[in-house]
């Protein structure tokens, strides 16, 4: 079903020009990452993103660091990462339930936690390295589809207008392109009942070096631990050879959001959660200058990503955000757009619309799977009581997780998959029934996933 792309001519990088014009919405890690994938797989592309400053807080996991190798950006992730070795894991009275070690490379990849502003900013430099445009401040408010022209246009706060043969939208959460791709009205995110308070600071100059209830953070250098039960679990790191220290307390939270769902929180309402806990506990959080508190929401699954003539698409957080506790958010969104970069250079300019719904079969039940398993660490951790123990209570690595090659899985099942859109159609994927760690192992890369 793949166009053979060898009498097509060459971009001034040597990499065979698609001629597909890409126009991506939002400049995240999917944003980015589906960016840089698009300009090696000889795309034209383009990032529009409506701030002018990007930052939070963020993991990449093993699998999204394995396509971030492939850039060759180890180095620069690394030297910005928590390095730590080990997760300690504590019930809340400060009882050691379980040391997992992180041992990297794992499955062949390494992962990436660290403060999100300095990731992402590897990765948007890279990108801008590579010459790919990105347009700041470019707020996008309505979203197209041309069909008769087979084209797909987004217009800015300005008035101005912009055509491509797909457009990206990779524009969050609160997504205005999901408005234009699921027709029908959506049910507003509801309150998941629990909201997580984040900081990051310097260690030296709030004192965490110098109190004998904190030091344990920065004198063994880069540190991870983790206090769990009475349906909170708290996480306290270093990093820079513990020099930063970050935190953040996942909690019960039935609070309506009505506007934004982050804002300054206060830390005596932090402390507030841990007065009767291990009081090291208290101790790291007392030294933070200021915390904000972000509430978490449930998003109901979308009955597909791809709009009606297949142009507009929705990845990461705009398709499927992830709640915090898998650790997979921003890993999955980097998968999105490196396997949607590949399955548009596969389909060729004439496809596209293959392309696209191809991609969406790929990803579809991946994605809810990795979803799942937020909640399922969540409620473990939540539940921990004084005495606990074992590897029960460890972080899930899941082989079928993360030694996944999003690359390599798409020239392994696109032809089959754009074959049987091609034959029987094309339907919205399904919601499938998850499989157990052992059957998602056995299957490997998953797919094909037409619906039915």
């Amino acid at each position: 079903m793949a166009e053979h792309q060898d009498q097509v001519p060459l971009t001034g990088d040597g990499v065979h020009d698609t001629g597909i014009d890409v126009i991506v919405v939002g400049a995240g890690f999917g944003g980015i990452a589906c960016a840089i994938e698009c300009k090696r797989k000889g795309h034209r592309v383009m990032i529009l993103e409506k701030v002018h400053e990007l930052k939070h807080l963020g993991h990449l996991g093993v699998n999204a660091g394995r396509i971030l190798a492939k850039w060759g950006l180890h180095d620069k992730l690394w030297d910005v990462s928590v390095n730590a070795r080990e997760l300690h894991v504590h019930d809340y009275l400060g009882g050691l339930i379980q040391v997992q070690e992180l041992s990297l490379p794992l499955f062949g990849a390494f992962a990436y936690n660290g403060h999100r502003a300095l990731l992402h900013e590897v990765l948007l430099e890279h990108a801008k390295s590579l010459g790919i445009e990105i347009r700041m401040g470019h707020q996008v408010v309505e979203y197209r589809e041309d069909e008769a022209n087979r084209k797909a246009g987004v217009k800015i706060q300005t008035g101005e207008t912009f055509d491509a043969d797909v457009i990206v939208a990779a524009d969050g959460v609160k997504s205005l392109a999901r408005k234009f791709v699921i027709v029908r009205v959506l049910r507003q995110p509801q309150p998941s009942g629990y909201a997580i308070y984040r900081a990051w600071f310097d260690a030296e100059e709030h004192g965490i070096t110098t109190d004998p209830l904190t030091d344990f953070l920065t004198i063994h250098g880069d540190q991870l631990h983790a206090w769990i039960g009475k349906d909170v679990h708290f996480i306290a790191s270093s990093s820079f050879g513990g020099k930063v220290i970050c935190f953040f307390i996942t909690h019960k939270d039935n609070t309506a959001v009505d506007g934004d769902w982050s804002s300054p929180g206060k830390i005596e309402d932090v402390l507030d959660i841990v007065k009767d806990w291990d009081p090291r506990c208290a101790a790291v959080v007392s030294k933070a200058p200021s915390c904000i508190d972000w509430k978490l929401l449930v998003h109901d699954p979308l009955p597909t990503w791809v709009s009606k003539s297949g142009r507009i698409v929705l990845i990461g957080d705009a398709a499927h955000p992830f709640l915090p506790s898998s650790m997979q958010g921003a890993s999955q969104a980097i998968e999105d757009g490196t396997t949607l970069a590949v399955t548009l250079n596969l389909a060729g300019k004439n496809s596209v619309p293959l392309g696209t719904r191809t991609w969406e079969s790929i990803r579809y039940q991946r994605v809810r799977d990795a979803q799942l398993l937020g909640g399922t660490t969540r409620n473990k951790w939540h539940g921990a009581k004084p005495g606990d123990s074992g590897k029960s209570f460890e972080l899930p690595m899941p082989e079928w997780l993360l030694a996944f090659d999003a690359e390599a899985c798409v020239y392994a099942t696109y032809d089959g998959i754009a074959q049987s859109i091609v034959e029987d159609g094309y339907r919205q994927p399904s919601r499938q029934p998850s499989l157990s760690g052992d059957e998602l192992s056995q299957r490997g890369c998953r797919g094909p996933h037409i619906g039915i």
